[in-house]
């Protein structure tokens, strides 16, 4: 199992085993759907469109499981404890059937195309698999299933990208929300499994992320974060080399993407995941810099600090190629907040290169990072061609010595925030005291101060005045009143 460490924070990005739920729909077959969401943020935005799917054929949607007569797992294949979950989950599932045999239980995602004839036929957990781009025959499937067949269908896709469909909102707080502009993965990366499941990367037609991004807003949401696998290959009309693919219709990069969402409204804020160091360029830095209502804030990635193991990992970039871009964003935009993933213990990693890591940790100062140790995921590059040798008590005590070092950068961010003046979004109460409320500033940290009047989706200016190595704790100094669009 690969070990991971997040002291980010509880940033929506790592949500695990939170079941999505939507309320108040109304149903025309009577019948419930529950669906519930592993893994990464791409997941929790599909589950929506499978939700608004649904609905449209007669199902209602629930938050409690022991109504539902449909229950969708969406599942992750990226970590091994993600899988572990899911298959505990299914296994008391099938109990339930055995006194409920009309119950429909399916499997979603990239766990679903990955171990589609395990759990389908061997380990019989499911009726179901369905494939990220296959949600569209959801209805079909389920009927399939009623009829007493087992259905699958993981068929991948070179053009599916769901633009058409308006997503249901699942996460009821009405203050954010995830805005898919890409589907699938084109980077190789040895480690990652998403290529296989995920398929080759598409862009979604920009007029209808503007479109979705304005409709949150007429909803009352005041963030959208959008998301890709690698955003900075986003591309409308164009290849993966540049060229047009239709003359007569516009080309739209991510930059300018980005630009057409912040203009929407000054009061929406726009985050992004996740960059590729090999394709950020200097114009969406400078879009960024450009617009206040884009966060300082870039997630990029960097795995290794050494270059040999960035050319075993397949990373399509060299250290010295990583640090151009860092210092292009501390010099575009000053104020920027930069997080990071690292693996330790990849294959072949030596003394060395892991020491090169932590050099290049020194040096950049990330302001938080997600951290994990390499675990073999099957059917990816690395698994074919290196062996995981590094043992495991070196990956632990290499971990052990990454987080550290990372908690005292975080720390150190934090200390120098003290006396500044953040503006924050209020994203609701406090989870740990009622008399205190919570949001996150422009570099994406988690702020907290007293209650007060104020409400969710209220821009706020805090001083902060104290804080730890995950959160800043301040006063707010005043509220901001709705902008002028």
């Amino acid at each position: 199992m690969r070990e991971e460490v997040d002291i980010s924070k509880d940033i929506d990005e790592t949500r695990q085993g939170e079941a999505t739920v939507i309320e108040g729909n109304t149903p025309t077959t009577g019948k419930k759907l529950y669906v519930e969401s592993y893994g990464c943020a791409m997941n929790f935005a599909d589950s929506e469109v499978v939700a608004s799917i649904m609905t449209k054929e007669g199902y209602s949607t629930t938050g409690n499981v022991d109504e539902a007569d449909v229950v969708l797992i969406n599942t992750c294949s990226i970590r091994e404890n993600a899988e572990e979950r899911v298959r505990h989950r299914l296994t008391n599932f099938k109990k339930r059937k055995e006194r409920e045999p009309e119950l429909v239980v399916g499997i979603l995602g990239c766990m679903a195309e990955r171990l589609k004839k395990q759990l389908l036929e061997e380990e019989k957990l499911v009726d179901l698999v369905a494939g990220p781009d296959a949600y569209r025959d959801l209805p079909g499937l389920v009927g399939e299933v009623e009829s007493g067949q087992k259905a699958v269908n993981v068929l991948l896709s070179r053009d599916e990208t769901y633009a058409d469909i308006a997503p249901i909102r699942l996460d009821k707080n009405g203050v954010s929300s995830f805005v898919s502009i890409t589907r699938g993965c084109d980077n190789m990366c040895s480690f990652c499994v998403v290529p296989f499941t995920r398929g080759r990367e598409r862009s979604r037609d920009p007029h209808t992320i503007v479109q979705e991004c304005q409709d949150l807003f007429d909803q009352g949401y005041r963030e959208v974060t959008l998301l890709g696998q690698n955003v900075d290959s986003y591309r409308w009309n164009m290849t993966s080399k540049g060229e047009i693919k239709d003359e007569t219709k516009p080309t739209t990069n991510f930059a300018q993407l980005m630009e057409m969402v912040a203009q929407v409204s000054p009061d929406l804020r726009i985050r992004f995941s996740t960059s590729h160091p090999k394709d950020m360029t200097d114009e969406v830095l400078e879009v960024i810099a450009k617009y206040d209502n884009i966060s300082n804030y870039i997630h990029l990635p960097v795995q290794s600090g050494h270059s040999d193991t960035l050319q075993r990992m397949n990373r399509g970039y060299t250290r010295e190629w990583y640090m151009n871009r860092i210092d292009a964003i501390k010099r575009i935009v000053p104020d920027c907040a930069i997080s990071t993933d690292i693996i330790t213990g990849f294959c072949g990693e030596t003394d060395e290169e892991h020491e090169a890591t932590l050099s290049l940790m020194k040096e950049v100062k990330f302001d938080f990072a997600y951290m994990y140790q390499y675990s073999e995921r099957p059917k990816t590059l690395a698994e074919r061609r290196f062996e995981d040798d590094v043992p495991k008590e070196v990956k632990s005590k290499r971990l052990i010595e990454i987080i550290d070092l990372q908690q005292e950068h975080s720390l150190e961010h934090h200390k120098a925030r003290i006396g500044k003046i953040d503006r924050v979004l209020v994203e609701g109460v406090s989870k740990r005291s009622d008399e205190e409320m919570a949001g996150r500033n422009d570099q994406n940290v988690k702020v907290i101060f007293p209650k007060g009047n104020f409400k969710k989706c209220d821009y706020v200016m805090v001083k902060i005045t104290d804080c730890t190595a995950a959160t800043l704790r301040g006063e707010v100094v005043e509220v901001l009143p709705p902008a002028k669009n």
